[in-house]
């Protein structure tokens, strides 16, 4: 059976040094066949880094340049950010949602 390859992309180099160094840390080998396509590689590589994934208690909280955000509309609108969207980064998201 022949297939339609005409529309895979081969690998970034940008991609392939990533992958690299992320199978040197885990101590694994990058399959060959990864590569040679974007999307595989692209692919190896989110599953590589959920598995070296450590929870984080601050995996939650929002991102200082969402705090930045909500901060300058807070003060345009001459409220506050509450504080529990401080610990959030969904009820944070929510809040700036319905403010802007």
């Amino acid at each position: 059976m022949q297939t339609n390859d005409y529309h895979q992309l081969p690998a970034t180099e940008k991609q392939i040094r990533f992958a690299r160094s992320l199978a040197a840390r885990a101590g694994t080998v990058l399959p060959d066949d990864v590569q040679q396509d974007r999307r595989q590689i692209s692919a190896w590589i989110d599953a590589q880094q959920a598995k070296t994934a450590s929870p984080n208690r601050f995996d939650s909280y929002p991102s200082s340049k969402q705090v930045q955000f909500a901060e300058r509309i807070a003060r345009y609108k001459r409220s506050q950010v509450p504080d529990e969207c401080f610990r959030d980064k969904v009820l944070m998201s929510k809040w700036i949602d319905c403010n802007k």
